[in-house]
């Protein structure tokens, strides 16, 4: 591809099993000849799936995708636990009692995950412990203990059962680990369990299907095509027109004082917008409008 082209925007990637987040990342930024690059909610390499990469100034937008409920495609072995609660971890323990389960009793358990809940991360994540990650600490023998932390999960349900794998599908508040349903859904049930599969298939308004083929990162149609503009990365937030005027000053880094809007419209951050293009992402307080994140418009 020739490095004459310029992308800016978001650029959903359906991430192959086996490759890294950060290799991800990487690639793009070879391939496009582009050093800003960077990405919005990791997926483990044993995962695939949706991976939202950002490209050039939209970089400084990942932080307005983190709140976004992320849907997820799942797979857990019933009878088999592993100390990293995924297929990559040594097996810790072995159970062949998922034989005696009804599927009304793995149905009637994970249904108990719906809502907000008590979990556990699991000892090999990204977690810090005195400023180390769980993972360093469990790699070098440690023993490791992670508190329980509140997550949000808006709906889990059972796609498939084939004993002793039990297929279901996850929709989740940020902070959420998969595969640590899998080890507590094997706790419940008595036999432990690990995740085998995980498929990330939504980030809030963006679907796996929308996203690019890592082998079409050579061929800027396909990117152009995929490219999410800075503005529709930010369409959650209210907008705000403003004339050429109010742009040269918003570029200035100054604020606005609006006159003709009543104090009663949509406050704090909004995506102020300048011949249909996202010029800043400013804070609203009353009638006042201070820009946070500058973008030029060219």
């Amino acid at each position: 591809m020739s490095r004459r082209h310029r992308f800016e925007g978001l650029l959903p990637v359906d991430k192959p099993v086996g490759v890294s987040s950060h290799d991800m990342v990487s690639l793009v930024r070879t391939r496009l000849g582009m050093k800003r690059v960077g990405h919005s909610g990791t997926l483990d390499p044993f995962a695939s799936g949706l991976l939202l990469i950002c490209l050039g100034r939209s970089t400084r937008l990942v932080e307005y995708l983190h709140g976004f409920p992320k849907t997820y495609a799942a797979c857990a072995r019933l009878g088999v636990a592993t100390e990293t609660d995924d297929p990559e971890g040594a097996v810790s323990t072995t159970s062949d009692a998922w034989s005696e389960l009804t599927h009304a009793e793995i149905a009637s358990a994970i249904r108990e995950f719906k809502g907000v809940i008590e979990q556990r991360p699991p000892r090999f994540s990204a977690k810090k412990i005195g400023g180390v990650r769980a993972y360093a600490r469990s790699r070098r023998g440690e023993e490791v203990v992670l508190s329980p932390v509140l997550v949000t999960i808006h709906e889990i349900d059972v796609s498939s059962i084939d004993l002793p794998y039990v297929r279901f599908t996850v929709q989740c508040a940020t902070g959420t680990y998969i595969r640590a349903i899998a080890r507590d859904l094997g706790e419940a049930l008595g036999v432990g369990a690990h995740l085998t599969e995980l498929r990330r298939v939504e980030i809030g308004p963006f679907i796996v299907a929308d996203a690019l083929a890592p082998h079409s990162l050579p061929h800027a149609d396909g990117i152009a095509r995929a490219l999410v503009s800075p503005l529709d990365v930010v369409a959650h937030l209210p907008r705000l027109e403003v004339s050429y005027e109010e742009a040269v000053r918003i570029r200035a880094g100054q604020a606005l004082e609006l006159k003709d809007d009543p104090p009663s419209a949509d406050q704090g951050e909004h995506a102020v917008v300048f011949e249909a293009r996202l010029l800043a992402v400013a804070v609203r307080d009353g009638n006042q409008v201070r820009p946070r994140k500058v973008f030029a418009c060219d």
